[in-house]
């Protein structure tokens, strides 16, 4: 413990040295897909200077640090941003420059803590090994109870080797009670005299790209990109009918139905922001620093351009025609989440290009006549949004009610249906960056709150402004109708039933199908082949694999005659189409009272 304090802490007169290694993960047990071999090189200098070269699903990606400087850099894209803490963290507000100053490198533990450790750990000498060409000694050991609390230290086991020659370890074994085990090893760590401060910085050239940024988005990344590792979704057991009050906030409340989710929220945007902040705030605050940290960021070095460059023009194009009503919502979610309001602006609009399916059968398409309307949502599985997902039932001041299959923190809806019988699906396509208009996620919940037949539901969308190009399944339950429609920003087309379109070839009597390439054809062949005898079940079947793509985060079947809505969430293991679906009726969820 003394050495590696004096390569991470070194004394005040000593001279820091540079400490180079490649880490290879040996074994990653119960910590996801894709991690075991996975390498990394680290350059190190204390107190305040890194460097880390990784690769991410195919691309390389550098990051360093250099005093109060932060940098990335993706090579492949040749693109790369130095964070500053003198640029504001958003465009619309000058004021939010963040100054703070980063700490130097130090370990977890204090002095005293480090000197009592070895008297607060069960210690067990076991035979030297060598890992590459070096002897270690291996000492294994397992937290005392009185150190996993005063030292905050986690339940399990570590075995660690230690290089004989100069005492620093080179290999550690991490396993938990829960059978999760992490294997890291740098057999060539080396130490060397201090590299020159030019060798910490990121290097630009004429044919690179470099943005200057604000630093805070670049400190939230990394944590936030490896939250993303940790995310695991038990997958649900059968549905038992039970139903929990969890929390209750002013008219608004949480309940848990059969292991999901429900917000209920009421009142004025105000009212109903605030309930959802204080009811969701730990999802709230998660979706938010996935979102704009994680995903967001993290995608800025696969395009090779600035995510909140990107976003926050959007967002300028956008503002004029957003309903104020929604503006309202989300800042006093996020004042009662703990949020800035332009994260959680900024998290609202979501990328506008989702790759979906939907479709609508009725009439003698189904074993009873019955109008079905199944919504495939076919976007950002496995970044960490499943854990947030949430029905939310809506019953604003001004407006119908409506259920809205969503996650915390997303005021607008992709996946819903109202009290009037009206359920609504979107499939997203071309045209990015065609942002003068109304996002498409309000324009879905302006149907939901203003629509009570499927013609005021096709005006609201046809009168727009309308944003690149979207394509919609609606189905109104009174009239047991639905139609396609196929949207750009100067285009729109109303696709009936049993029509044809040159994206949607088969013409199906009393069916409307929405998707697009072998997903299409899958789905037209089940709606074919089953005609006349769809009923719940089979609709259900119709969204399974390869319709659903492996990015299926939740799945829907709508009966908006009887108000019943059935909801697939992913899990870790299962897209969400093959997951449970849980049952629900508006009607009852307006109605029942609290348990």
């Amino acid at each position: 413990m003394a050495r590696l304090a004096a390569v991470i802490e070194p004394a005040a007169a000593a001279s820091p040295q540079t400490l180079t290694a490649t880490l290879r993960i040996v074994e990653a047990e119960g910590l996801g897909k894709g991690l075991t071999g996975h390498q990394a090189q680290l350059a190190f200098q204390a107190p305040d200077r890194l460097t880390l070269t990784t690769t991410i699903e195919g691309r390389e990606l550098q990051f360093g640090r250099d005093g109060q400087q932060l940098w990335l850099f993706a090579p492949g894209k040749k693109f790369g941003v130095i964070g500053s803490p003198e640029v504001p963290r958003f465009r619309t507000r000058p004021d939010s420059v963040d100054r703070s100053v980063l700490p130097p490198f130090k370990l977890p533990l204090s002095t005293e803590q480090r000197l009592l450790l070895p008297l607060m750990l069960q210690l067990e000498s076991l035979p030297a090994e060598s890992v590459g060409d070096a002897a270690c000694w291996v000492l294994r050991g397992r937290p005392q109870p009185q150190a996993i609390e005063a030292l905050k230290l986690p339940q399990g086991e570590f075995t660690l080797w230690v290089r004989q020659t100069d005492s620093l370890p080179v290999r550690l074994r991490l396993e938990d009670p829960r059978g999760r085990r992490l294997v890291i090893e740098w057999p060539d760590l080396r130490l060397m005299n201090p590299w020159p401060a030019h060798a910490w910085r990121l290097q630009s050239a004429g044919a690179f790209k470099i943005e200057t940024v604000a630093r805070a988005h670049l400190e939230r990344f990394l944590p936030a990109a490896l939250s993303l590792l940790q995310v695991r979704i038990p997958t649900l057991g059968p549905a038992t009918g039970e139903r929990r009050v969890l929390a209750v906030e002013g008219a608004g409340r949480l309940e848990d139905h059969d292991g999901t989710k429900v917000l209920f929220l009421a009142g004025s945007p105000e009212a109903m922001g605030h309930q959802h902040g204080v009811l969701m705030r730990r999802e709230v605050r998660d979706l938010v620093s996935k979102i704009l940290y994680g995903v967001g960021v993290g995608s800025s070095f696969e395009k090779g351009r600035w995510f909140f460059g990107e976003i926050e023009e959007a967002q300028s194009r956008i503002a004029p025609f957003v309903d104020e009503r929604y503006l309202r919502e989300m800042d006093t979610l996020a004042v009662a989440a703990g949020l800035d309001r332009e994260e959680v602006r900024l998290a609202n609009f979501f990328p506008e290009l989702f790759h979906c399916s939907g479709f609508a059968v009725f009439g003698r398409a189904t074993v009873d006549g019955r109008l079905y309307h199944g919504r495939v949502l076919d976007y950002l599985r496995g970044v960490g949004l499943e854990p947030n997902a949430v029905v939310i039932v809506h019953q604003p001041d001004q407006g119908y009610a409506w259920a809205n299959v969503s996650y915390g923190g997303f005021v607008g809806s992709v996946t819903a249906m109202n009290e009037r019988r009206i359920s609504i699906g979107e499939m997203g396509g071309r045209g990015e960056g065609n942002w003068d208009g109304k996002p498409m996620a309000q324009l879905v919940r302006e149907v939901m709150e203003k629509a009570a037949t499927l013609e005021e539901a096709v005006a609201i969308i046809r009168r727009g402004p309308r944003t690149c190009e979207y394509y919609y399944v609606i189905a109104d339950g009174n009239s047991r109708q639905a139609v396609g429609i196929a949207a750009t920003p100067d285009t729109f087309e109303v696709v009936r039933p049993g029509e044809a379109h040159p994206r949607l070839p088969h013409a199906i009597p009393d069916a409307v199908l929405l998707s697009a390439g072998d997903r299409y054809e899958a789905l037209a062949g089940r709606v074919q082949q089953q005609h006349g005898r769809l009923g719940v079940e089979e609709a259900r079947r119709l969204m399974d694999r390869p319709v659903a793509m492996n990015s299926n985060i939740h799945s829907v079947l709508f009966a908006p005659e009887t108000l019943d809505f059935w909801v697939a969430n992913a899990d870790s293991q299962n897209v969400a189409s093959h997951c449970r679906y849980t049952h629900y009726n508006l009607a009852q969820l307006l109605n029942r009272p609290l348990p």
